[in-house]
């Protein structure tokens, strides 16, 4: 599954020796698979911070876990450790995880809910925002719900149109109108209270 070089190996013995926490090993998870943000963390982990849904692979002196849910995402991953004139540099190298951009042939649910994902919400996180896909009609009208800090926003208006509708018109030229289902009087934590501020997108 996942290829851990001994300089990798050694590297990662000499943080856990530091620690002095018996029985404490790594833990590598994937955040945002399958979309262009997705990245590799790695951590400390004690055995009673396991969940029982890890793949363990036992190295000398310590266990490598790799979190359930990312372990098909790390399937031909590699992990070295080179050193250099600072120190070193550990490099992970994940092929899998940022997956595959939808093309043409795919279906338009999947070709929206991948543009949120990979370019909307990473940029509207700023805010404590998220989007989510409610429904794509069969005439092209793509409709939203707002969540988090865009829920009852002051700038909600102009992060859907400046932001959201361009975007999204951009990248899946089938779209013929955004909306917006969300019912704004009942946010309790947005970000601008008032049409005043920035736009996350605009």
């Amino acid at each position: 599954m996942i290829d851990i070089t001994e300089r990798a190996q050694q590297h990662f013995l000499r943080l856990l020796s530091q620690q002095s926490i018996e029985g404490q090993g790594i833990r590598l998870r994937v955040t945002a698979p399958g979309t262009p943000a997705a990245n590799c963390e790695l951590e400390f982990c004690e055995s009673d911070e396991l969940t029982g849904r890890e793949w363990t692979i036992e190295c000398t002196g310590f266990n490598f876990h790799i979190d359930g849910d990312s372990a098909s995402w790390l399937d031909g991953a590699s992990i070295d450790y080179e050193p250099n004139s600072t120190g070193g540099q550990l490099n992970i190298r994940a092929p899998r995880i940022k997956g595959e951009i939808p093309g043409m042939e795919a279906g338009l649910v999947e070709r929206v809910r991948y543009v949120l994902e990979a370019e909307v919400n990473p940029k509207i996180a700023a805010h404590g925002g998220r989007i989510t896909l409610l429904e794509v009609s069969a005439e092209g009208v793509v409709v939203l719900q707002f969540g988090g800090g865009c829920h009852g926003c002051g700038m909600v208006d102009v992060t859907l149109k400046n932001g959201v509708e361009k975007t999204l018109r951009e990248r899946v030229p089938e779209i013929t109108e955004v909306r917006d289902a969300t019912d704004h009087a009942g946010g309790s934590n947005p970000y601008y209270s008032k049409p005043e501020g920035k736009s996350a997108l605009a």
